[in-house]
């Protein structure tokens, strides 16, 4: 990438990635690049192969095929290089049980020969709340409060990438919000984020751009903007008291799978369509309980993604 005529390394360069686990082939060629100061979305349902690409990219699995590079640095080849430009937070809680959250967090500072870390360490502390814990053992904290010690963790040594696997995951709005908050303020310095996340509000409202996995394959990879224009427009909402959904409008629920049949969501071509898809049910008996007019969000989108036949224009 070139900017003002200077070149930009990637942050992250992912090339034709494949894995497989005995019968399962959990990446089926995978390649995106993640730009330099970018707030990139990797999202998919369980099973798309997320994990599985983090954990190439981390280190922790080896691929069968291609390569992936974190500021030119190849995960295999460099690989020391590759980590010390990589902070991961995990899904899991990970953690070791005796030690407390300052010395857990100067343990990890010295796995990447750094000294003399307490500023940053504080600082860090500060901004995730955890000051008032540096001193309490690990296994004495809440599942909130391990979370983020997992974060704290993944940033002690200033990485210039970060990768936030399901971070929020289980947590209370509280640390959702105060781990935004400093994840955004580290973003506009400079670093790059990559969030996984199955709150796709939070993607929508953070990230430039979205890359979507299904069953290991690249289905979507665009920014974000661009897939609400795309998949948006407006939405219909019917729920009915009597009645199901004529036949007719079947091609038009968002979601192809639904199995409730007083409860649907349609894509309307204008608001035009309001008055005959109204008309129609009427003719069917079918009795309104609720209808709204709505404009579709990043959920939506997500939901015809995935029940798409194909790959999303655009995906380069």
């Amino acid at each position: 990438m070139r900017t003002g005529g200077v070149f930009v390394m990637p942050a992250i360069e992912i090339r034709n990635v494949k894995k497989r686990y005995k019968a399962l082939q959990a990446l089926k060629g995978v390649s995106f690049t993640v730009e330099d100061g970018e707030f990139f979305g990797l999202l998919g349902p369980n099973g798309a192969g997320k994990t599985t690409l983090i954990s190439i990219l981390a280190g922790l699995a080896r691929a069968d095929e291609g390569s992936i590079a974190v500021r030119g640095h190849d995960v295999v080849a460099d690989y020391r290089n590759a980590r010390r430009n990589l902070g991961v937070v995990p899904q899991e809680l990970v953690f070791d049980p005796f030690f407390t959250v300052r010395e857990t967090l100067r343990i990890q500072s010295g796995y990447f020969g750094l000294r003399n870390n307490d500023a940053w360490i504080d600082e860090v502390m500060a901004n995730l709340d955890l000051t008032e814990k540096a001193d309490v053992n690990m296994r004495a904290l809440s599942g909130g409060m391990k979370r983020r010690v997992l974060v704290a963790q993944a940033l002690v040594h200033r990485p210039p990438v970060i990768v936030l696997d399901e971070p929020t995951a289980g947590v209370d709005v509280e640390l959702r919000q105060t781990l935004w908050k400093f994840i955004a303020r580290l973003n506009r310095e400079g670093h790059t984020i990559v969030l996984t996340t199955h709150y796709l509000e939070e993607a929508e409202q953070l990230c430039d751009r979205i890359a979507m996995l299904r069953r290991g394959e690249m289905v979507a990879l665009e920014r974000t903007s661009t897939l609400l224009q795309r998949f948006a427009g407006t939405q219909l909402f019917l729920r009915f008291s009597e009645g199901v959904l004529p036949g007719e409008l079947r091609a038009l629920e968002v979601d192809p799978s639904n199995v409730n049949a007083r409860q649907h969501l349609l894509r309307l071509a204008s608001y035009d369509d309001v008055e005959r898809i109204l008309a129609l049910c009427r003719a069917n008996g079918c009795k309104l309980d609720e209808m709204e007019v709505r404009k579709a969000d990043l959920e939506d989108v997500f939901v015809q993604v995935m029940n798409g036949p194909e790959v999303v224009e655009g995906l380069a």
